[in-house]
């Protein structure tokens, strides 16, 4: 599947899922969909008639409250239909908030509890090492996220085992919950603290597909042998509608009315 479109329909499905569901985190989901995008576009091994098949790649997201954008990827490549997709944070629905594996194909790990996503992928990094597989496991987190103390720990243990087919993407939007990073915990420099931890780390314009896709796959002149891979994806929270991007109203309020109009508006105006 195109990568552009994919984030296209990622943002406009987003908008519409939350708007009609009054949830959340619309601003998280529109930071990470290029990104999103770019690993089910360009990227990864899958089979969506196969959601279980052995050689598929695994993927992750950390940052659970941002699921959404994994549930409207996984029914634009074929996993689950449209209708299901439209039951998102419904009652009973197994779509909820919060990206959840219960019954939803496609989906490899529930997450939602801010550190636990990446140390799982680190698990199963560790298990494919372990059984000589060549699928790769790929995990997307917050920047935010790294305030935990489980992701330094993840960090040490990946590099430890040597984990090269690990990759561990940090949507840097340098915003989280109610404020800036700086300002709830500065990490200073996250690329110098990546390395120190014993990665290879490429920095890339998280809203640039073909930037993205070269990181990811580890184009660049960073390799290091048995290392695994941090890609610092610099990304703007709110990002595709004007308005939204570095809100920090827009990670918990749900676009109605004018606010929804415009967003639509923004968006038709840029379909690829």
């Amino acid at each position: 599947m195109d990568s552009i479109k994919l984030a296209w329909k990622i943002r406009r499905e987003g908008i519409e899922l939350v708007r009609r569901a009054k949830a959340s985190h619309v601003g998280a989901l529109l930071s990470i969909a290029d990104i999103v995008a770019v690993l089910y576009g360009s990227v990864m091994k899958y089979r969506p008639t196969q959601p279980k098949w052995p050689g598929r790649d695994r993927f992750v997201l950390s940052k659970g409250h941002a699921g959404l954008a994994v549930y409207i990827a996984l029914s634009e490549c074929g996993f689950f239909g449209r209708k299901k997709l439209y039951t998102y944070y419904r009652d009973a629905s197994l779509l909820s908030g919060h990206v959840s594996h219960r019954g939803v194909e496609g989906v490899e790990f529930s997450t939602g509890s801010l550190g636990h996503g990446a140390p799982a992928a680190a698990g199963m990094a560790l298990a494919a090492k372990l059984d000589g597989k060549k699928h790769r496991i790929y995990t997307i987190i917050g920047d935010g996220e790294c305030n935990e103390g489980s992701i330094w720990e993840m960090a040490l243990f990946a590099n430890h085992f040597r984990l090269s087919n690990l990759c561990v993407i940090v949507d840097h939007n340098k915003m989280q919950s109610l404020g800036f990073c700086d300002d709830t915990l500065n990490l200073i420099n996250l690329g110098a603290k990546w390395r120190s931890f014993g990665w290879r780390v490429v920095e890339a314009d998280g809203h640039d597909h073909k930037a993205l896709e070269a990181a990811i796959k580890d184009k660049g002149k960073e390799r290091g042998e048995g290392k695994p891979l941090c890609v610092i994806a610099h990304t703007v929270k709110g990002s595709g509608i004007s308005f939204m991007e570095n809100n920090i109203l827009w990670h918990y309020r749900d676009p109605q009315g004018d606010d929804y109009k415009r967003a639509v508006a923004e968006l038709e105006a840029k379909k690829p």
